[in-house]
Parts: C-alpha cells; structure tokens; sequence
C-alpha cells in the first residue's frame, strides 16, 4: 500500500509500505481523511526541530475501524467512525509523573517521531480512539488540530468575563476561537489574512483585526476601553507576535503560547514585573478531556467545516502540493488527503 515519506528537508515521495497487523489489544483503522499540519510544513521547511526523517507524515486522522483485536473492548466495531489521540508519551518522566503526558519530555508524536497516518492502514491501540457516529470522517480528521487550540484556552483559564485576543487563525487559531466563543467569552481574532477573519466571524468573535490595514494597539486599547485584552494566546510563532502579546495583554492578564517562534525573541522584561502578568506555554492536548469537548462541538454543528478546508487531494498528488503549499502558503488553512484503495 502507498505511504507519503517526508524524506528530507523539501522533499517527500510515495512509497510502498506493508499492510500492518493489529496486535491483541490494537485495532485495524482503514484511514479515510488525513489533515496536513502546520508543523508537517515545518518539518518539509526544516523549520521544526522535532521533526525525524524519514517518516511518514499524519498525525489529523479521520478513519473506519476494520478490525479488532481480540482484547479490544467490544464498545469497539468494525464499521465505526474515529479519531485517534497521536501522541506517545514515556509514562516515567516528570510530566507524565504529573499527570500532564501532553508535555511528556520523551513524546512521540505520530509523523513526527514515529510513523504517521498518511496510508490506506494503521493499527493504533485501542485506547487512543474518540469514536462518533455523527460526525463524517472529514469533520472527524479536524478534530485534532482544534484539541491545540482548546487546551490552549483551557491553560488560558479563559471564562465568560474575559476578554481574549487570538493572535493567528490558521486552524489551530480557530481552534482557539471556537474554545473561547464557546465559553462566553468576547473574543478578538487578528489576522493578516481577511478569509481567515471572515471563518473567525462565522464562529462569532466579536471584533477581527487585520494589523497590516489598522493600527493593532489602537484598535485593542478602543475594544478593552483601554485595559487591554485578559488573555492573548499566540498562535502564529513570530517574535513579532510574541513581542505584540507581552504588550498588549492587560496588567496581571494571561499569555498563552502555541507557536514555535523561527527565531529567537527579545522582550522587555520589566513588562512580565510591572503588569504581574502569566505567560503560559500550551502543547498538544489533553486527550481524555479537549478531544471529547471537540468532539461534542463538531457535533452540535457550530464549526464552519467547509469553509477551512481548502484543498483535497489524493497520496500521488501530495508531495507536489506539499511543495506548492511551501512556496505559496496564502489563503491555506486546511489541506486534506483522502486514501483511497
């Protein structure tokens, strides 16, 4: 069966790989739909520092269980529809010690530091599943890039009263948008790219931004009657961004960090000290609390699916997308692959 391989930095190519073979206590998924991740173009830019090669790539999956295996839970059956959590932690470090194994020192994310998603079938242990007979295989691969984006408001605090500036709404930005409006709270998307802003709307934040058409520090002041959003949540990865958030977030107000800055950034400090503020970093997600939340949200239909998927294409058709993705990433949110027998 075909696989996509990120091979080295800016390359990728199909291979045949071997039809694998549930153990005991995995099961068979028949991959439907897989999401290309932001960090996937990372790893092809040789931006991500995670990032092993060879590999293959998905980690955003949409499947059907085809089979079982014989100490699987009979909750379990051939035909279902699922999600599955991607990422292995060590269960003996500080983090996984601490009940936090989404920060695991060790961890093994699937198409990052273990084989991924992007072929016609994998087995994966049967605990890793989030099934729902709602939601389409399409709208079942989204499920985890807006888990980042949930546990990020989540590490935020976020509450009705806030008022929350979401810097970045690629996918796991409206992930955070869609948290954040689903709490109550008055929410800010800010973003270079207008279609992004117009997705952040239709999930019902209150005010967008666009930082290259209107002063940013204005338009915050004006909307916070000058305190200052409570919470910001970075999830661009620039030090622009990073620099803007520390700014701009009110005095003894919340910073939450999602992306990975491409270079180092310089602060002025005495900002942490004088507004008393918490800067919070976010990773992954909380599998057995974002993933069920997310799920109950695609289900009850509040999330613009359509109009974040951007493009469909088949196995052969990914490495030349992976490559004109990497040369023009505008107006890119969502990039999905079907498998296909």
């Amino acid at each position: 069966m075909k696989a996509l391989f990120l091979t080295e930095v800016g390359k990728s190519e199909v291979r045949e790989i071997e039809k694998p073979r549930p153990t005991p206590g995995e099961v068979l998924l028949k991959v439907e739909m897989v999401g290309f991740c932001g960090g996937d173009m990372n790893g092809f830019k040789g931006l991500f520092p995670l990032q092993e090669y060879p590999n293959i790539l998905g980690h955003e999956v949409g499947a059907t269980i085809e089979e079982v295996g014989k100490e699987v839970p009979q909750q379990f059956r051939p035909g279902d529809r699922v999600t599955i959590y991607p990422y292995l932690a060590c269960g003996t470090c500080v983090a996984c010690r601490k009940g936090r194994p989404n920060a695991c020192k060790s961890n093994k994310t699937m198409g990052v530091r273990r084989p991924g998603a992007m072929t016609r079938y994998i087995c994966t242990p049967w605990k890793d599943l989030f099934p729902s007979d709602k939601l389409s295989v399409k709208e079942l691969a989204l499920a985890e890039p807006l888990t980042v984006g949930f546990h990020a408001v989540a590490r935020g605090r976020v509450a009705k009263e806030d008022r929350v500036a979401i810097m970045g709404c690629g996918i796991v930005g409206l992930g955070a948008v869609a948290s954040a409006v689903n709490k109550g709270a008055l929410v800010i998307a800010i973003d270079l790219d207008d279609s992004k802003l117009n997705i952040a709307r239709k999930i019902g934040v209150a005010h967008t931004i666009n930082p290259s058409k209107e002063d940013l520090h204005e338009r915050l002041q004006a909307i916070t009657n000058g305190d200052g959003p409570d919470v910001i949540i970075e999830a661009v990865g620039s030090p622009g961004t990073y620099r803007s958030a520390v700014e701009e977030v009110a005095f003894l107000g919340r910073v939450v960090c999602i992306g990975y800055a491409k270079a180092p950034v310089e602060f002025n400090t005495s900002l942490f000290v004088q507004k008393e503020i918490e800067i919070l970093g976010s990773r992954n997600c909380v599998g057995r609390t974002d993933f069920p939340e997310v799920i109950r949200y695609l289900e009850a239909g509040k999330f613009p699916v359509g109009d974040v998927i951007s493009k469909i294409v088949t196995i052969d058709e990914a490495p030349a997308t992976l490559k004109a993705w990497a040369e023009n990433p505008q107006g890119i949110i969502k990039i999905m692959l079907k498998l296909e027998d």
